[in-house]
């Protein structure tokens, strides 16, 4: 297999000589460092890597070059070369100069380059080197290259493998699928053994598990066996923002904590595919990548995690709060946070429900976008995921459609994703326009487009829609003692109506539903902030409230169930 290609472009012949051999330094022999100065000659670099199908995993062009191509060779590089990472390299007196570092920081608002990199000024330069760094891992994440990726094999791409894709993708897991009868799964099939049966996961240690359930694939990740014979402090249920944050922050102070997720790890975030606005994160992180860091620093502080397995019913218990789980089994706890967050709206529409899988798409496209290149997508929606969708299709497919009800895209997307979308060349905007129809042989074919300022009914070619509108909680599963509003969110602290039967002399803490010892927090709470920063806040504020309700109840964190004692630390300001 060829090396992948890191390219680095610019001009000024002394600053390309220094980007070069840094590059060449720190990354040969697992990648192949190419240098050009001519603009004509760069173009046809671009282009000849790509007739040559060689993989380019970051493009780096010097200051002088873009201001002499106008950001031209960054934007081939975008359309030959999706997966590749885009730099601008900057001088650092580039900073001082008040037109070019606003030139440098639009660049990056408007998404024609990914961010920017320091040139180096000494060797080794570690600042330089770190986001070369950042920009591989990207890379190859994107393209599955990473060691904990799980391979599928299956026989046909839809049916059960169909599923195991998805239950990956749910787990915010880095995946492959191939077929059975590619090189690459004859080549895992005989390393299986053969009683392997399809279709066939291999996890990252090699082991091969043949046609697994559900159940196998959460025990395979490490899910606890015997969970009922644990002493949970608080169990979570949902593994979306929220419910990380507060295992997070749960586990760090010493509960015993479980979380609980009937998809997998992420949540709705696992359909960002580029969070630019998520505090810490300048260049931008992906929600599954957001995800999967989220779940790694739990794991290290101890909490359990149960993914595929979903909370079916609760009842208080004594002092405990019970959750019966998908399997029959149940688990206590001395608190309860639901975290199950929303999940987007069907449309309504037959003849595309039967497409579902098959050109039509509840979610964002961080997985499949690579495989509708050059092709006609949509997006539904109007929120941030719909826009983030929109932009990350438009790496791949010849033309993204953005469909939205409202009148603008101002009424409900930051503003950073409107101007990005303005500057993407195709990306298209339609607005007062709903999805009314559809159709195809097998997979989407067609869409019917209803304009609500004409009136009128519109058949457009379409290779994919990807639906992300509305919020629909997770709450049909809880008791009515949970009390919330008529669309299902949860009512905590003082929203929860007086009149419904709260059995304490006190009210309801912040975040506390009319249940006692049970917690809400991010999407599925009455009047929460729609953004994974607030989930996130609330996870974390949500732990906070829990050592008040161990206080109230003189019960420490990390003892059995009627330990007594001082109260906890519920008064140290965290």
């Amino acid at each position: 297999m060829p090396l992948p290609v890191l390219l680095a472009m610019d001009e000024d012949r002394d600053a390309l000589a220094g980007v070069e051999t840094q590059l060449v330094q720190r990354y040969t022999p697992d990648y192949r460092v190419e240098s050009v100065s001519d603009p004509e000659q760069a173009l046809r670099k671009l282009t000849e890597l790509a007739d040559d199908g060689d993989e380019v995993a970051v493009v780096l062009v010097g200051k002088s070059l873009w201001d002499a191509t106008g950001g031209e060779l960054l934007e081939r590089a975008r359309q030959l070369h999706p997966y590749a990472q885009r730099g601008l390299v900057v001088p650092g007196g580039a900073w001082s100069d008040q037109a070019k570092a606003e030139a440098i920081l639009d660049a990056m608002a408007l998404g024609r380059i990914d961010y920017y990199v320091p040139q180096p000024a000494a060797s080794p330069d570690e600042v330089f080197h770190e986001a070369i760094s950042r920009f591989l891992l990207e890379w190859a994440t994107e393209r599955r290259l990473v060691p904990h990726t799980v391979h599928v094999v299956g026989e046909e791409w839809s049916g059960r493998a169909y599923e195991l894709r998805e239950v990956f993708e749910r787990c915010a897991a880095p995946h492959t699928f191939c077929l059975a009868d590619s090189d690459e799964g004859r080549e895992l099939l005989a390393k299986a053994g053969p009683d392997a049966k399809l279709p066939l996961m291999v996890l990252p240690g090699g082991r091969a598990l043949s046609d697994p359930s559900n159940a196998e694939i959460a025990l395979a990740a490490g899910a606890p066996l015997d969970i009922a014979e644990h002493d949970f402090d608080v169990v979570v249920v949902g593994a979306g923002p929220a419910g990380l944050s507060a295992a997070v922050y749960g586990a760090s102070e010493g509960m015993r904590t479980l979380v609980v997720d009937g998809g997998g790890i992420g949540g709705q975030a696992r359909s960002s595919s580029l969070i630019r606005n998520y505090l810490g994160f300048p260049s931008g992180v992906s929600g599954t990548r957001l995800a999967e860091q989220a779940y790694e620093q739990a794991s290290v502080f101890g909490a359990s995690f149960l993914p595929m397995h979903s909370a079916t019913a609760l009842a208080p218990s004594g002092d405990r709060v019970e959750v019966t789980l998908s399997d029959g089994r149940r688990v206590s706890a001395r608190a309860l946070i639901l975290a199950t967050g929303a999940s987007y709206r069907r449309l309504g529409v037959p003849s595309l429900e039967a497409l579902n899988g098959a050109g039509v798409y509840y979610g964002g496209p961080a997985v499949k976008a690579h495989a509708f290149g050059g092709k006609e997508a949509y997006v539904v929606g109007g929120g941030n995921s719909a826009g983030q969708a929109a932009l990350h299709l438009a790496r791949f497919a010849r033309r993204v459609t953005l469909l939205v009800r409202a009148g603008s895209l101002e009424s409900g997307m930051s503003h950073y994703l409107v101007r990005e979308i303005e500057a993407t060349s195709n990306v298209a905007v339609r607005t007062r326009t709903a999805v009314v129809g559809g159709g195809g042989e097998g997979h989407l074919q067609e869409l019917v487009l209803h304009g609500s300022a004409t009136g009128d009914d519109t058949t457009v070619p379409a290779d994919a829609l990807f639906v992300l509108i509305g919020a629909r909680p997770h709450t049909d599963w809880l008791p009515d003692e949970i009390a919330s509003d008529r669309h299902g969110f949860l009512y905590t602290g003082d929203d929860v109506p007086d009149n419904d039967g709260w059995p304490l002399e006190r009210r309801p803490l912040l975040l506390e539903t009319s249940m006692p010892g049970v917690l809400a927090a991010g999407d599925v709470r009455h009047g929460s902030v729609k953004r994974v920063a607030s989930a996130v806040g609330e996870g974390s504020i949500a732990v906070q409230v829990l050592h008040n309700l161990f206080a109230d109840r003189r019960l420490h964190p990390g003892r059995p169930s009627g330990d007594g004692g001082a109260p906890a630390a519920a008064a140290e300001a965290r």
